[in-house]
Order: structure tokens, then sequence, then C-alpha cells
């Protein structure tokens, strides 16, 4: 079901893309490539410039390098287009930190309490809340998503259509079907 009309003509002024790319290497490791852009559609003053419209206010670009259990092994960020040239895009060698973390283990708490506030760039760190299920989406493009394994289906119980007792999961997982109220 589509969004419902605008209640009232509107004009377009800003658009956000976030983009991310999953890649399989050669020797085995997974990368994501991730961009986040802001476009304004008028010239936007900024107290560092007048800012055309059409050119990037933000152009944020992450990779994270990965393992087969979701560990990231290297890292890279860097900021092309920003505000405050000569500040803003001097933050990306912080996110070497998140070499060590596990995408899908508290990676959104940690990476939440590691860059807060001036410890890294509002910007990146959004992108980087958007990696865990790009990368469970790039993971399962070389997986069955109902395989026969004696290990639970990871997406089981990570979202509410796949909830333990939904239909979805009586039709389509039947093996890990639980009646409402019981955890499997």
């Amino acid at each position: 079901m589509p969004l419902p009309a605008p209640a009232s003509p509107r004009r377009r002024a800003h658009v956000r893309r976030i983009e991310i790319e999953g890649f399989l290497r050669e020797d085995g490791l997974y990368e994501l490539d991730a961009s986040l852009n802001d476009v304004k559609d008028v010239d936007y003053p900024l107290a560092s410039g007048l800012r055309p419209a059409g050119v990037p206010v933000h152009l944020m670009r992450v990779r994270v390098t990965l393992d087969a259990a979701f560990n990231i092994v290297d890292a890279h960020a860097c900021s092309d287009g920003v505000p405050y040239p000569g500040q803003c895009d001097t933050i990306g060698p912080a996110y070497r930190k998140l070499i060590g973390l596990n995408l899908v283990r508290g990676f959104r708490r940690t990476v939440g309490e590691m860059f807060a506030d001036v410890r890294g760039c509002t910007h990146l760190t959004e992108l980087l809340l958007s990696l865990p299920t790009a990368a469970i989406q790039t993971f399962a493009t070389f997986r069955r998503d109902n395989e026969d394994s004696p290990e639970k289906p990871f997406q089981l119980d990570r979202c509410h259509a796949l909830e333990s007792s939904a239909e979805a999961v009586q039709r389509y997982y039947p093996r890990w079907h639980r009646p409402a109220g019981r955890s499997g």
C-alpha cells in the first residue's frame, strides 16, 4: 500500500540518499561500501559559503570488510563533501575503531557510544546504523533462507513478520514455528 497523496501541494527542498553495496571478495571476505549524500534543490547559504543547488552538502563514505561471522576486520571512512571543509573531513580515521566489532551483536549500541557527540560525525555514524541489515542481505545472497540446518535461521525472531509464532514462520519455516507465548 503506497503512502497517501500529500495533504497539500508541496515543493521538494532536500534529498538524502543512502546507498550500500555489498561485495564478496575473492579471498572470501565481504565488503560493504556505504555512502550518504545530502543535496539541496536550492542554493544553500552556509557559514563556510554558498552551496549551489545540486552540489552535495554532505557526501560521506564508509567501507567495512567483514569475515563470515560478521566481524569487522578493516574499516575506512571519508568525507568528500562537507559543510565545513578542513574540519568535518578530518574525522575519518577515528572510524578505524570499528575494527573488531561484530555487525550483528550490539553494533548499533556500541557505535552510538563510541562516536557520540564530538567523538564522531553525526552523518557517518548514522550511515553505520544501516550496515547490519545490509550485511545480512549481502550474506543471504549466498544462502537459501530456509535451508535445512540444525541452527535456527538467522532472520527468525528479528522482525514482527518472522516472530516464531507468526503465520509466515508456520508456513515457510514449520520446523521453527512455536505457539504464541513460547520462545524457541
